[in-house]
């Protein structure tokens, strides 16, 4: 698989040490010890994939990730020793898709980066496919995409795969152990990594967050999408 990935890491045997997996994996890879110096990057280089350290020197992880956000939506990695919930609930509520804390295994982060790739790789226009639709929004599968009203909607692969587990139990609520065993796979972070991606995609499909429409909770048994039409399957 190929593709191109920027590493923003101001260690630099850690940065190397992400680099030499990476790039036995056909990948082309920039490296920036600093997120100013990333954006000088980006200007002049296309990313398809963000690998992004926390502690940087002058703007820290957050920030770029925030700054980032407003103008991308290309997948970010975070890759940090912040291990705290804290940590982990502001870089997922900020736009990341993945958290791996260090010390971690890169030939693990390297399939984490192909997963990711893939997803966000699949046509994004196909006409015919399995689709799920609930109020003003069709939710395609095939095309990994969401669209309100024929809109696009913008979402980070997590959200989608969150969104997509939701709409093949729609009716029927799921436990956030489920969905965090279903869609993360334990692979980090604990639970409340489902509650903070409800919220994120509450942000964006419902009119009233505080009075959600389609993403409902259900006390004592956990989420549901309702499913209030006939979608295609």
């Amino acid at each position: 698989m190929q593709g191109n990935i920027l590493i923003i890491e101001d260690v630099a045997e850690m940065a190397g040490l992400i680099e030499l997996y990476l790039v036995k994996e056909g990948f082309e890879v920039q490296k920036a010890e600093s997120a100013e110096s990333a954006f000088a990057l980006l200007k002049a280089w296309k990313a398809d994939l963000v690998i992004l350290d926390l502690n940087l020197p002058g703007m820290d992880g957050f920030e770029f990730l925030s700054v980032f956000r407003r103008e991308s939506r290309v997948p970010v990695v975070i890759v940090s020793a912040r291990d705290a919930d804290e940590d982990l609930i502001a870089g997922l509520g900020g736009g990341a898709d993945e958290f791996v804390t260090k010390p971690f295994s890169p030939k693990a982060l390297s399939a984490r980066v192909r997963a990711l790739l893939r997803r966000t790789r699949m046509p994004q226009d196909a006409d015919e496919g399995r689709v799920f639709r609930f109020g003003p929004y069709t939710l395609d599968f095939e095309a990994c995409l969401l669209k309100k009203d024929g809109a696009k909607v913008p979402l980070t692969a997590k959200e989608f795969e969150l969104l997509s587990y939701l709409a093949e139990h729609a009716g029927k609520p799921s436990t956030p152990e489920d969905i965090y065993n279903k869609v993360w796979k334990g692979l980090y972070g604990d639970i409340t990594t489902v509650a903070v991606h409800i919220q994120r995609l509450r942000k964006k499909i419902e009119a009233d967050t505080a009075n959600p429409q389609y993403i409902q909770t259900m006390h004592g048994l956990g989420y549901l999408l309702k499913n209030d039409e006939k979608n295609d399957g």
